[in-house]
């Protein structure tokens, strides 16, 4: 089976209240759009079907012809899209100075080599020189990998928060805060702060069982206890929904529009 996160789980709660076998579905591929693909998820549907697996599908692009990671099955890694594809190369390097190649567990731009990269935009001959260089196309996503070369796609450059000297991927810092319990949806933007720069802000869709029990607070409390400082949300705001687009994407463009019309300013230091 192939789908998105967000298409797994509700999958997994409907087979509950309905007694549906999902036992014959022994290998799955998710795209992680909307939600992550947390630990929680994968023992939830270990249970659900029995022993089957479900892991990252793959990273890539159009540019790319799309393929250019995949998970092992007998070492899938959860949060990872795997590893790089036979003749697929694939390096980190840093924001500013793509010269620079990134060591492991270093948060950098993703750049990709292999037979598969496309040979340029038709009739865009500047927008193919910015991102094709050497041979090695540029992505703008931003990534890192791990010690044993698991890759780990953590959004776009251009959704990079940028505080107090430091980077930090949208995806990082949600892939944290969905692991509490009563947390089913969340979304972080870079909202101004006088000090900073920039700050976290987490939109966060707490599971309805939880509604009204968990506090904006008590969220940020946690986060400070287990995160870096500087990647802590100053702010959380429970929604109803999050803004996606039809495959499930969280559209952080429409809250950042949200929020510059509230003209919201943190003034924490």
């Amino acid at each position: 089976m192939y789908g998105t996160v967000s298409m797994y789980v509700p999958t997994m709660k409907i087979s509950e209240e309905r007694s549906i076998d999902l036992t014959s579905l022994r290998i799955s591929m998710a795209t992680s759009f909307g939600l992550c693909l947390t630990e929680d998820i994968v023992q939830n549907w270990l249970k659900v079907t029995n022993g089957g697996i479900i892991v990252e599908a793959a990273y890539g692009l159009s540019e790319t012809h799309t393929g250019d990671t995949f998970s092992p099955l007998d070492k899938p890694r959860v949060g990872s899209v795997g590893i790089p594809h036979v003749g697929t190369n694939i390096k980190i390097v840093d924001f500013d100075d793509p010269n620079i190649e990134l060591e492991p567990e270093h948060v950098g731009e993703i750049a990709i080599r292999s037979p598969g990269v496309f040979k340029g935009y038709w009739g865009r001959f500047d927008s193919t020189r910015e991102v094709l260089r050497d041979g090695w196309l540029y992505t703008g996503d931003m990534g890192k990998f791990d010690q044993d070369g698991y890759l780990y796609f953590l959004g776009r450059k251009k959704e990079m928060i940028k505080t107090s000297g430091y980077a930090i991927a949208p995806e990082e810092v949600e892939g944290f805060l969905m692991r509490h319990p009563a947390v089913n949806e969340a979304a972080c933007i870079p909202v101004p702060h006088p000090v900073r720069g920039e700050s976290v802000k987490a939109f966060i869709v707490l599971k309805q069982e939880y509604s009204s029990k968990v506090s904006e607070q008590e969220l940020m409390d946690r986060a400070k206890g287990k995160m870096a400082a500087y990647k802590c949300p100053t702010v959380i705001e429970f929604l109803p929904e999050i803004p996606k687009n039809a495959t499930g994407k969280i559209l952080r463009r429409i809250l950042k529009e949200q929020e510059i019309k509230k003209g919201n300013t943190q003034n924490e230091v």
